[in-house]
């Protein structure tokens, strides 16, 4: 190989970005778009629903119940209604997600050591939605319980209730349980996806309609000169890209990195030269820039998107697309990120995910070599 026939097609790279400065603009407004749109707009977090209260009884224990209620920052006291189909309109219109229903003898039978039943009706047009929803009403049933127990034991002269479990939960590497600590990690998987397939699936494609392929086959190139100029000034745009999100993610959305920045940066790189890798051989099958940018999009973008374990977890999957995602490389991305930024581990852990990327790149560099010389003949 030749260092200076590769610099020739480096520089050449690199003119035609600079004489098209709007597609740069947009590559490097493109990560920050993303990260704020899904930053905040994203959320698994799910609090301050909007409930309708169907008071019967008014007593005392009924208001007690309702401030226990709206006192956690999960709910929030939309409307009181004097009739169960005022509640069920506003779950119609989709102003109020839950109706909580109080019976007239609630009071009667909390003071008298009965049973009351609430009821509660929730929206479950969003089936997860309403599971949480629903894990907060009985969470907040079950604390208000424990509270009338205590004071009744209390009145009969015991000072002191002692429970068979006790649980005391610790939650590890996402102490807040704040879901943008796992989202911004996985959104730099899909932002250095966009990019580094995007970027280099239009670079052979473009050549070839604009008539100039022929004179870079006709040329004295070698396949990995023509293949590292062409990756190289994508390898460094990518990687200021990669800068960008992992700066947005550590100073705008204050998301931890409790790993190594530089075992975080070599992944990185390693797994941009992937996706260049396949954007490269993306771009030597397309017979234009148009069936490029589609084919980029449906092999790289949506499998990192749904199929990487970044928003849904592969595990509850059906077995063909769990089988399906051992060949989506932001799949093993996404355990390095996620690996390095909540668990801080290191290389000593991690790299079996690694070493997979590192095939991966292997592999899409020899089959885009393998398009090219198909070209050349």
């Amino acid at each position: 190989m030749s260092p200076p026939r590769a610099w020739a097609v480096f520089r050449k790279e690199l003119l035609h970005i600079r004489r098209d400065p709007s597609s740069l603009v947009q590559i490097v407004l493109m990560p920050v778009m993303l990260l704020l749109l899904y930053g905040y707009a994203l959320t698994f977090d799910i609090k301050h629903v909007p409930t309708v209260v169907w008071d019967r009884d008014g007593s005392a224990e009924a208001r007690q119940f309702l401030d226990r209620l709206f006192g956690s920052p999960y709910f929030h006291d939309l409307a009181r209604v004097s009739d169960f189909a005022d509640g069920g309109r506003m779950l119609d219109q989709g102003a109020a997600r839950v109706v909580v229903g109080l019976p007239q003898d609630f009071g009667r039978k909390v003071k008298g050591e009965g049973q009351a039943q609430v009821s509660v009706v929730l929206d479950g047009a969003d089936a997860n939605t309403a599971n949480v929803i629903l894990g907060y009403i009985q969470a907040v049933v079950s604390d208000y319980n424990l509270g009338l127990m205590t004071q009744r034991l209390h009145q009969k002269g015991m000072t002191r209730l002692n429970t068979p479990i006790s649980p005391e939960p610790r939650v590890w590497y996402n102490e807040e349980l704040e879901s943008r600590n796992f989202i911004v990690p996985g959104l730099i998987v899909v932002i250095m996806t966009m990019v580094g397939a995007l970027l280099t699936s239009l670079s052979v494609v473009r050549e070839r309609e604009r008539g100039s392929m022929e004179g870079l086959i006709a040329s004295p190139l070698k396949k990995s000169e023509l293949i590292l100029g062409k990756l190289g000034p994508y390898f460094i745009i990518g990687m200021v890209d990669m800068g960008i999100a992992m700066g947005m993610g550590q100073f705008l959305f204050e998301v931890p990195m409790r790993g190594s920045w530089l075992l975080m940066i070599a992944m990185s790189a390693l797994y941009l030269m992937v996706m260049l890798a396949q954007g490269l051989l993306i771009s030597f099958a397309a017979q234009n820039q148009l069936q490029a940018n589609q084919l980029s999009m449906l092999s790289t973008f949506l499998p990192a998107l749904l199929l990487s374990g970044f928003m849904f977890d592969i595990r509850q999957m059906p077995w063909i697309l769990q089988v399906i995602s051992y060949i989506v490389p932001a799949r093993y991305f996404v355990t390095l990120t996620k690996g390095i930024y909540l668990k801080g581990l290191g290389l000593d852990l991690l790299w079996p995910d690694a070493l997979l990327l590192a095939g991966f790149m292997l592999l899409f560099l020899l089959m885009a070599a393998g398009r090219f010389a198909k070209k050349v003949r």
